[in-house]
């Protein structure tokens, strides 16, 4: 049975931005670390998106960057100066391959292509079963989202961001490759959050995807017939679909991190590090990660890890509003987007805002809705 010092279960984004990382580091070179993954990621399976105000270490994985994007619904529609920030795009397979490029030059990283069956906790290690091997390890840092565990509590509000997305080539120049549209809630609602978001990769390409922040899932026709309807509004006639992708991301505060142990950590989407009201998974990525490589250096302790900010009870009351009204989420992206400084909404999502710049944000959106859901907060602030 091999032993090593750190293994990683599942090799999502989070596990292959803390992999790298490590190696960046330089700190790691001593340790022996196991990815184990039963997807191989070679395919572009997902798209990402980030915004920055400056270069990142991902850069080289970034295929197309915006500096203004679209907001808007069915009664307005506002262009939006990105500056100081960059609104990026980073397709699944570019980073699979920047990040694997690295880690096949070290010698004492591993990856497995296999399905884990089993995690078992022991006295002095870890055991970790897959279909074909075992193995042991000091620390274990996981990533496979346990679905039923989340779905089945009632404590903590659970939606789904899910959406179809098409990568379209039309003969018609429909796009404005400069501005990507961020939220096109003209769509109808349906008594759900739902909109359209476009990436334009130039005046005849882009990913266009069908998203809803609501409890249940629709049937893909569902999804795709909407896309075609937004597509014929744009006035596009003639295009073909060159790739599709889709996805559902779980949206909740539910406390993932009560799991940790001295010896095992949830991370990415499995230790709650998907930004709770937006789906966002990159940049909270990005920071969590740096974090943890610098913990990992000076800290034994895997429990000591998280650290509750006061964002955690922003998104949840934000998501209890839209467990209990659904359709409430145009209107609360809407108001905040009308008149709000861009600027400083991408500060505040990106969880760096002061006291003071947070009411400013919040303030914008609509009042009783959220002193509704702060009277509410006792269930899940004492329990």
């Amino acid at each position: 049975m091999k032993h090593f010092d750190y293994i990683f279960t599942g090799t999502g984004l989070a596990a292959l931005m803390t992999v790298y990382k490590m190696i960046e580091s330089g700190k790691f070179t001593d340790k022996s670390i196991l990815l184990i993954d039963e997807n191989s990621k070679k395919d572009n399976d997902r798209t990402w998106c980030f915004w920055e105000t400056e270069n990142s270490i991902w850069e080289k994985s970034i295929s197309k960057k915006w500096e203004s994007a679209l907001f808007g619904n069915a009664d307005f529609s506002r262009s939006l100066d990105l500056k100081p920030y960059e609104y990026n795009m980073v397709k699944g397979l570019d980073f699979y391959n920047q990040v694997f490029e690295l880690i096949s030059k070290q010698s004492n990283i591993t990856f497995a292509n296999e399905k884990v069956t089993d995690i078992n906790e022991l006295e002095n290690h870890v055991f970790v079963a897959t279909e074909k091997e075992n193995y042991t390890c000091e620390k274990l840092l996981n990533s496979i989202y346990r679905k039923s565990e989340v779905e089945n509590q009632t404590q903590y509000p659970v939606l789904q961001q899910h959406f179809i997305g098409w990568f379209i080539k039309s003969k018609e120049a429909a796009f404005n490759p400069e501005q990507a549209t961020f939220m096109d809630f003209s769509v109808a609602q349906k008594g759900n959050t739902r909109f359209m978001y476009v990436l334009p990769s130039s005046k005849t390409e882009a990913l266009l995807e069908y998203t809803l922040f609501s409890h249940q899932l629709l049937k893909k026709e569902e999804y795709e017939q909407e896309i075609e309807k937004y597509i014929q509004k744009l006035g596009i006639q003639n295009y073909e679909i060159t790739e599709k992708e889709q996805g559902s991301i779980p949206m909740t505060c539910y406390p993932f991190w009560k799991k940790n142990t001295q010896k095992v950590l949830n991370i990415g989407t499995a230790g709650g590090w998907t930004k709770a009201s937006t789906g966002y998974t990159f940049k909270s990525s990005d920071k969590k990660t740096t974090q943890l490589v610098a913990f990992l250096l000076t800290e034994t302790d895997l429990i000591k890890f998280h650290k509750k900010t006061k964002f955690w009870f922003y998104d949840l009351l934000l998501l209890d509003i839209l467990d209990q009204k659904n359709e409430l989420g145009a209107s609360i992206f809407s108001s905040m987007f009308k008149k709000g400084n861009p600027s400083l909404i991408f500060k505040f999502l990106d969880e760096e805002t002061s006291l003071f710049e947070d009411l400013k944000v919040i303030l914008k959106c609509p009042k009783m809705p959220f002193i509704n859901a702060l009277i509410r907060s006792n269930r899940y602030l004492f329990h």
